[in-house]
């Protein structure tokens, strides 16, 4: 099977689970962050259909609905780090997403121009969630504060999918099964997996 087809089973790791009841990037990048709340990546988080994650700022926002969950691939900031010369590869909790997962570029999951995104389902061991992708996570010039200089332009095109939750469940750091359900968009991803 290739990356963009329906049925498609790939063994991921949740890295990092983000729930945040304020948003930490606001005001001037140069003011720097909010301080973290405590509690913000959780070793699991509650999914609630059409809602979001409980205790997350976009819980049950109408406005948010469909991008009230936003999923990352670890393997983008590998290459956003290896492009920059990084020493070291920054923690992914930095980007903001709500579930980092590494083993499968969700990029690919997003809506294209004229396509719906995928649905896909993500087992981490209390039974599958199910989404629906919808825009891509476009990333801000605050990646540029919080990862490294030029972070923002080098994440265009891969900081993440928006993505609407169709199930209640639990989502746990460690391994998980990421199952595609429908047939993705025929562009390339940044990079594929093995």
């Amino acid at each position: 099977m290739t990356i963009g087809e329906q049925g498609l089973e790939v063994p991921v790791e949740i890295v990092d689970l983000l729930v945040s009841p304020v948003h930490a990037f606001e005001g001037r990048p140069q003011d720097g962050p909010r301080p973290e709340a405590s509690g913000t990546h959780p070793e699991y988080v509650e999914v609630r259909a059409g809602l979001g994650l409980v205790g997350d700022r976009y819980f049950g926002h109408a406005a948010h609905r469909r991008a009230a969950v936003t999923f990352f691939a670890a393997e983008s900031l590998d290459e956003v780090a290896r492009e920059l010369g990084l020493a070291a590869v920054p923690d992914a909790g930095l980007t903001r997403r709500n579930v980092v997962v590494r083993g499968f570029p969700v990029d690919r999951l997003a809506a294209g121009r004229g396509t719906e995104g995928a649905v896909f389902s993500i087992d981490s061991g209390d039974g599958p969630v199910r989404f629906r992708a919808h825009r891509p996570a476009n990333p801000c010039r605050w990646m540029d504060v919080v990862l490294a200089p030029g972070a923002f332009r080098g994440m265009r095109g891969r900081g993440g999918v928006r993505c609407e939750p169709l199930d209640d469940g639990v989502l746990r750091r460690g391994p998980a099964l990421l199952r595609v359900e429908t047939s993705l968009p025929a562009t390339p991803g940044r990079w594929a997996a093995s």
